[in-house]
């Protein structure tokens, strides 16, 4: 009786084990296309507040620039997630240092959010083209094996830490005048009854 109970439990987990996998690689694709998603937004609004001749300014020697870390963003996102599942992530063709030359004058601005967008859209339509039991092949970048999960996770912490940075800068440059991204200061009560009137 046990034996046949025991036996009865194993089949029923074989049988459930793809599609719960499926599910979960699914469900990790669709985090993760909402994590870029919100990422870019964030960067976007912080952007949409500061002029092109601000996207050059450095708030300290040595620091970067709005344009030199959208610069970067752009470089790392076509080299990381062209040909994504065929290539290694560190293209041949990708001039890193010149992501961290500062542009010559703010007529280059307009030319890079045009590259901005473009290189979003590189990684969004291989979000859409990824499906869950793509997770565990192998992908390299600088030769160093990863699976897919570790190679879109570890663009997830970067381009987290980036942005925050240009929201940092935007911040610093309109002062006062900056519109919070988030819940803006005194007002974390009314946001959480807004949020909760009703349920």
């Amino acid at each position: 009786m046990f034996g046949l109970g025991f036996s009865r439990r194993a089949y029923i987990y074989r049988m459930q084990a793809p599609s719960d996998s499926a599910a979960v690689g699914e469900a990790l694709l669709a985090s993760f296309r909402h994590n870029f998603q919100q990422y870019k937004a964030l960067a976007d609004r912080a952007l949409a507040q500061i002029s092109p001749e601000e996207w050059l300014h450095q708030p300290a020697p040595g620091s970067n620039s709005a344009a030199v870390i959208v610069q970067h963003l752009v470089g790392n996102l076509r080299s990381r997630f062209a040909d994504f599942l065929t290539t290694d992530g560190e293209k041949p063709t990708r001039q890193r240092d010149q992501e961290f030359a500062e542009p010559a004058t703010a007529a280059s601005v307009p030319a890079l959010q045009a590259e901005w967008t473009a290189a979003w859209q590189v990684l969004f339509t291989l979000l859409d083209e990824l499906r869950a039991d793509d997770l565990l092949r192998t992908v390299r970048i600088r030769g160093e094996a990863h699976t897919v999960l570790q190679a879109v996770q570890r663009q997830v912490a970067h381009y987290a830490s980036h942005v925050g940075q240009l929201v940092q800068l935007a911040k610093i440059i309109r002062g006062e005048e900056f519109q919070s991204l988030s819940i803006p200061r005194g007002q974390s009560q009314q946001f959480n009854q807004a949020m909760t009137a009703g349920r």
